[in-house]
């Protein structure tokens, strides 16, 4: 039998990483579309409605149902405004590890929001669901990831060798060019995450379940 994660949200003071709802489809493709996330992911451009709804309702679940990982939507806890996505992929269930990647809107940069849903995720990854590792690659020029990495708390750990494409706008700015550049991986333990955060008294993250269930527990781009 597959194993797979269970239906979650997860709340820091600021953010919750919860499931997709079809009113995050608009949001989701404006997001999307913005310059710095088609420079730095595989994402289609242009991003359609059509893609923004086949990701939210569609493909994000079934990476949770098939085991692959889990996808959460990032929302402001107070506005539920959407400000990014976070994905637990390249599940290993045998080694418990996982690669973590991440996408930011524009409108919500600057706040320190990814680093903040990836370390509230990784504190439920290990503490909650016993995982021992968890990967994250960032594109060699891409200096805003590097941060968030070492923010969290990952260690570099080499570098992969032209294993990724980056994207670029073509001169006059028209359309947009492809080219090879090295993909730096990052790696974040349990312990890693012991000596990043003091303990908190009574937990350091709530969860609820998709039905509405709460329960704080001790303390997933």
């Amino acid at each position: 039998m597959t194993s797979t994660f269970p239906d979650i949200s997860i709340s820091t003071d600021r953010l919750v990483l919860r499931p997709f709802e079809a009113g995050d489809i608009p949001p989701l493709a404006e997001m999307m579309n913005d310059e710095l996330v088609t420079a730095w992911t595989s994402a289609p451009y242009p991003y359609t409605t059509a893609d923004a709804r086949d990701w939210a309702l569609r493909r994000a679940p079934s990476e949770r149902l098939s085991g692959r990982g889990i996808v959460f939507a990032v929302a402001e806890f107070l506005t539920q405004r959407l400000v990014g996505t976070l994905h637990f992929r390249n599940t290993d269930w045998r080694t418990l590890t996982a690669e973590v990647a991440y996408v930011t809107a524009p409108w919500a940069r600057g706040e320190g929001y990814a680093c903040e849903a990836v370390l509230a995720a990784a504190e439920w990854l290990f503490r909650d669901q016993k995982f021992e590792r968890l990967e994250m690659r960032t594109a060699a020029d891409n200096t805003a990831a590097q941060q968030v990495a070492q923010k969290a708390g990952c260690v570099s750990e080499g570098v992969l060798r032209s294993a990724w494409i980056a994207r670029s706008r073509t001169e006059g700015g028209a359309g947009w060019t492809e080219s090879r550049t090295d993909l730096i991986i990052w790696s974040l333990l349990p312990e890693d995450l012991d000596e990043l955060q003091e303990p908190r008294t009574g937990g350091g993250y709530d969860y609820m379940s998709a039905g509405g269930y709460a329960s704080a527990l001790p303390d997933w781009r």
